[in-house]
């Protein structure tokens, strides 16, 4: 948790309902040190005086609402890297889409027990907690250049494995849960047709992204990927600006369906 008064967490809460923010204020004052803003423009006036640690975002307010606030935010080198949850009493799909769509970090519906509420911060700010709950990318292919280009590219976000023997597959899931796959279309082996079955039979597997690494222009090869439950394809030679690209649109999407059901169970 948070350390003594010197070293405390910075926070903004902003909502229009002047009962809310206090009540946040009272509620997270043990742990951090916190600022209520009760406007955008109140909020802005803070962010020229300091850079808090983490902002609490309330969605519908009158004059501006949140998402218009964090696209300002994200919009601004000197705050877009400052975390974002959303306090909202909208539990309807398309909000919680919007809320990560525009780069928060977490959705909180009102009413959220204190216990949550602090929890879901320190989340945030738990790097050690951040760096082992990193998303598992698993990429398969048997030409060494390749997966050092993947680990390059994506290993500074994501816990990386590569596997460059593609036979061992079944091995490798018995001792990790990848959140997304990149596999080579043509191995020796096993070909990144076969791991598919693989996977796909594997029932926490179902909805996992797949991303196919080919060299192969045929139209024909990539549309049987595609129908076998690959979501898209990155061509060879890597361009790895593309590779994370790709990457992070995927998994976001997985990410945001995984919350979105649920919700609904």
């Amino acid at each position: 948790m948070s350390g003594n008064k010197g070293s405390r967490r910075k926070i903004i809460c902003v909502d229009d309902v002047n009962f809310v923010l206090f009540s946040l204020k009272d509620r997270l004052k043990k742990h951090y040190e916190v600022f209520p803003a009760q406007s955008a423009e109140k909020l802005f006036e803070l962010l020229a005086a300091f850079k808090p640690d983490l902002i609490l975002l309330d969605i519908g307010m009158p004059e501006i609402s949140g998402y218009d606030i964090i696209k300002s935010l994200k919009a601004d080198a000197n705050f877009a890297e400052i975390p974002v949850i959303f306090l909202t009493g909208n539990t309807d799909r398309s909000s919680v889409i919007q809320a990560f769509d525009l780069g928060a970090v977490d959705i909180l519906f009102k009413p959220v027990a204190d216990a949550t509420l602090v929890e879901r911060i320190e989340y945030q700010f738990s790097h050690e907690l951040q760096k082992s709950n990193q998303p598992v990318i698993l990429a398969v292919d048997d030409s060494p250049s390749i997966l050092k280009s993947v680990n390059h590219a994506l290993s500074d976000k994501y816990k990386v494995y590569t596997l460059p023997r593609s036979e061992a597959i079944s091995d490798v899931l018995k001792r990790t849960v990848p959140d997304l796959f990149l596999l080579d279309c043509n191995m020796p082996k096993l070909s990144g047709f076969d791991l598919i079955d693989i996977i796909r039979k594997k029932p926490m597997h179902e909805e996992t992204p797949i991303l196919f690494l080919t060299s192969e222009r045929d139209k024909d090869t990539i549309f049987a990927a595609m129908g076998l439950g690959v979501s898209d394809y990155i061509a060879k030679p890597i361009d790895e600006e593309v590779l994370k690209q790709k990457v992070a649109l995927h998994l976001n999407d997985f990410i945001k369906r995984r919350i979105i059901r649920s919700l609904t169970k």
